[in-house]
């Protein structure tokens, strides 16, 4: 009997970057470019090592995240995609995707020899629609580069195209964010990503935030529910906490961490959750190109992580779409009744914060707002289940073992 083939996603990281944006705490590296063909090497060597263990999962879904990918160049990215073609077994419908921000993304041939190379979903990292905006975080590009950006994109024949923005900017109005979203939405993509700012320690923006006229947490709220309706109206439905899509154009990759799928990290700051061990790869540019070179240690994580004990992230993740949570699921995955959850999301649905239909819990919007004291409240939940489990279990009543 032929064994089934798993479903895999393979994530590449480009660190390259023209300028660090002042709210960005992701690796990324500006200045670097003379290291870009020994890094294309590296991540050429990487993909090589782990195509045998790869050998029985099908690659449905490509991701090419930084950094600013599309700075590393069309015949590199194209050479990468070609290797991952051929080293490993990619479906003929695989969603493959390029980051890629404005101002790097405007030549129309450039996109075309891309999209000709297979890559069939691009990601805009478009932010905002108004200059100033953009000027007080640090981007580079214009409003202007993403209007000339998306129509090389569609003259291109890309017909998946994604738009990344963040509210709650430094002097933002509700005004100018639904002005913002409007635009967006004006480039017919097929896909939005919006996401509230968070001022992550050790960013420029985090050094002047007391006086960055930062908008309050009830602004960012209203923002967030105006954002869910407008978007429902138009076409685009949400399907996680910021992700929105017009029907079947969801992110395939990025649903493979919030369903707890499998996928390989290559590059430097590359996280994986592959043959359940969960790893990660150091935030080092050069150690990453020389361990590749030497076989030294490049891992900052690793963590084998039984089926069984993934309860707590199958709860959190679930928690962040649409979805949400299955009891059924649960059960037959964790070997364990659902109903220790109960009693805390009633009080969240008396609360307009969960929704039970057909079976499943979901969190409202209002309850996305607030997931982050949900999901801590539903993780202390299955902790007193467990406890309580163990302490059955020292007393020597397996019955607990039964549900």
């Amino acid at each position: 009997m032929k064994e089934e083939r798993k479903s895999l996603g393979l994530y590449v990281h480009i660190p390259f970057c023209a300028k660090k944006c002042d709210y960005c705490d992701f690796y990324s590296l500006p200045g670097e470019e003379s290291r870009m063909d020994a890094y294309t090497q590296a991540l050429e060597a990487q993909l090589l090592e782990l195509a045998p263990r790869a050998g029985l999962h099908t690659v449905d879904s490509v991701y090419f995240g930084g950094g600013t990918p599309t700075l590393l160049g069309t015949k590199r990215l194209v050479r990468l995609l070609k290797d991952i073609q051929k080293k490993y077994h990619v479906a003929k419908d695989a969603e493959i995707t390029l980051e890629a921000n404005p101002e790097s993304a405007g030549d129309f041939r450039e996109l075309r020899a891309l999209r000709s190379a297979g890559f069939n979903r691009l990601s805009l990292g478009m932010q905002s629609a108004d200059d100033e905006e953009l000027r007080a975080i640090g981007r580079i590009h214009t409003a202007g580069q993403v209007n000339t950006a998306v129509e090389a994109a569609r003259k291109a024949k890309f017909s998946n195209l994604s738009l990344d923005l963040i509210y709650g900017l430094p002097g933002q109005s509700m005004d100018v964010w639904k002005k913002n979203l409007t635009a967006a939405v004006d480039l017919a993509p097929q896909h939005l990503s919006c996401y509230g700012l968070k001022v992550e320690e050790g960013t420029p923006l985090f050094i002047r935030r007391e006086t960055a006229g930062l908008p309050g947490d009830e602004t960012q709220a209203e923002m967030y529910l105006w954002t869910v309706d407008y978007l429902r109206r138009h076409g685009f439905f949400q399907y996680e906490i910021s992700n929105f899509a017009r029907p079947g154009f969801e992110s395939r990759h990025n649903l493979k961490y919030w369903t707890l799928g499998e996928y390989a990290g290559f590059g430097p700051g590359a996280h994986s959750d592959f043959g359940n061990v969960r790893y990660a790869y150091a935030r080092d540019l050069e150690g990453y190109i020389s361990g590749m070179k030497t076989g030294g240690p490049l891992l900052s994580e690793n963590e084998r992580i039984p089926p069984l004990d993934r309860d707590t992230e199958w709860v959190m993740m679930g928690l962040r779409t649409v979805r949400g949570l299955d009891p059924k699921v649960f059960e037959n995955l964790f070997r364990r009744r659902f109903e220790c959850f109960f009693p805390f999301l009633e009080e969240c649905g008396k609360a307009g914060y969960a929704l039970e239909e057909d079976g499943r819990w979901r969190l409202t919007p209002e309850g996305f707002l607030v997931s982050n004291q949900i999901i801590g409240g539903m993780l202390d939940a299955l902790g007193a289940d467990k406890r309580r489990r163990e302490e059955a279990r020292a007393r020597g009543d397996f019955r607990v073992d039964l549900g």
